[in-house]
């Protein structure tokens, strides 16, 4: 067929997933009520949230599961026959519908045994490999959680209280966002129903109104979920013909919260208590899926120096949409590492490879790394419009590349033998204040 022709029969089928799609809210049908949070920490963290299977089925899904998975099939039917079996941009298509069709099973299986099977299918296991290496995602979890426990980083954070309130942040990120997307309005508001401290659905960014940030806070959001998340939407909306980069499937989940990470490191916005958060999840979802139950989760990072409130948000992230009294839980934050590591991993390939320029592909939507070779071929032809929101660095390749080019060749340094020269030096130093030792003295000057 002509090119105008295959145009249009990409934007209808794209048009059609975008609208099929739209009733599957995943994090939505999965929540939690805030006063449950109240209710374990009153108990003293020994009794189970209610959140069982008889509390999901009181919250029925927002269409029916039948008819959807009909839908999302009869579609993946089409784009086979309209733009052939072969076809490259169909085949993400398709597999994006497929994905929501998984998204569905896993809904129908809240409160069951059946959840984690079906998010180890979307978003994979504590256990698997990082993608072409032999280190798996819990160990690279346990030394990163080791890495950002150290007693430096609690005296870095502590120059960086929460003193925002919600309120206050809404306006400040809606100042700051405004500059970053001009003409386009991004819409910052409070929230109640979130499990985190903020969310970017579209073009929209909720702030969890109990939530009280720090500037460095404020700096990791504009970023993560200003630049990131919104910025591929308003891209992938941006598209004429591929409509569909603009909503998220769990194919992509692992890549935009890589993405986000890797913007907040590259920025600078992001500091250690923050890393650590992320690096414990991989740890409490490979606790979650060898069998412990919530409190076991809870207990463990109180354990390990967390407050009571970071405890039970790390193991509500896990068990939402599983069971509390163990046997699933929910992996999709796993994606944080991964698909931080994969992304950098990409990035230093793409330099090495001589071809940088296909790097400003990771913001034209909701994309996999497999998708981006693709993409990038139908862009030179005009079919896919080239990201029209990108973060400094992206914009200009010149600082990327030679960044990544000396990361690149800097792993020639073995540098186990490089750490033990400096340690020895470093053993020379006075001894620094520990972090409550900080906390002592600043009470005193008050």
């Amino acid at each position: 067929m002509s090119q105008a022709r295959y145009a249009e029969q990409l934007k209808a089928l794209s048009d059609r997933l975008v609208e099929i799609q739209r009733p599957i809210l995943l994090l939505d049908a999965i929540k939690w009520p805030q006063a449950y949070e109240t209710q374990f920490l009153a108990s003293g963290g020994t009794r189970l949230p209610a959140a069982d299977r008889a509390f999901y089925e009181a919250q029925p899904l927002r269409f029916d599961a039948g008819v959807k998975r009909a839908e999302l099939r009869a579609l993946r039917a089409d784009i086979r026959r309209r733009l052939g079996p072969g076809d490259r941009l169909g085949r993400i298509l398709s597999e994006t519908a497929e994905q929501y069709e998984r998204v569905v099973e896993l809904l129908q299986q809240r409160g069951r045994a059946g959840f984690l099977t079906a998010s180890r299918a979307l978003y994979g296991s504590a256990r698997d490999h990082l993608r072409g290496d032999r280190k798996t995602l819990i160990e690279l979890g346990d030394r990163l959680c080791g890495i950002f426990s150290l007693p430096a980083a609690a005296r870095l954070a502590h120059a960086y209280p929460k003193e925002i309130e919600a309120s206050d942040a809404v306006a400040e990120l809606q100042r700051r966002l405004g500059g970053y997307f001009g003409d386009w309005p991004v819409n910052v508001e409070l929230s109640d129903g979130i499990v985190s401290d903020a969310s970017a659905g579209g073009d929209r960014i909720k702030i969890n109104s109990y939530a009280r940030f720090s500037e460095l806070d404020l700096r990791v959001l504009e970023v993560h979920e200003g630049w990131v998340h919104v910025g591929t939407t308003l891209n992938g909306r941006g598209q004429p013909w591929a409509s569909w980069l603009s909503v998220g499937s769990p194919r992509i989940t692992a890549i935009q919260e890589g993405l986000a990470v890797l913007i907040e490191t590259l920025t600078f916005s992001s500091f250690p208590d923050r890393a650590r958060r992320i690096s414990d999840r991989v740890v409490a979802i490979d606790l979650a899926e060898r069998g412990a139950d919530f409190i076991e989760v809870y207990r463990f990072f109180l354990e390990r120096g967390l407050s009571e409130q970071a405890s039970y948000k790390v193991a509500q992230r896990v068990f939402r949409g599983g069971m509390v009294e163990g046997g699933a839980c929910f992996t999709k934050d796993l994606s944080y590492v991964r698909g931080f590591v994969e992304t950098v991993n990409f990035i230093k390939s793409a330099i090495l490879a001589g071809v940088p320029e296909i790097l400003p592909m990771l913001f034209v939507g909701k994309v996999t790394l497999d998708d981006l070779p693709v993409l990038y071929e139908y862009a030179l032809e005009g079919l896919i419009v080239q990201p029209a929101y990108l973060p400094p660095m992206f914009r200009d390749l010149n600082g990327l590349y030679t960044w990544f080019g000396f990361s690149s060749g800097m792993s020639l340094v073995n540098l186990g033998r490089v750490q033990s020269h400096f340690e020895r030096l470093f053993q020379q130093l006075p001894q620094f204040p520990s972090a409550e030792a900080c906390e002592d003295n600043d009470s005193d000057q008050e």
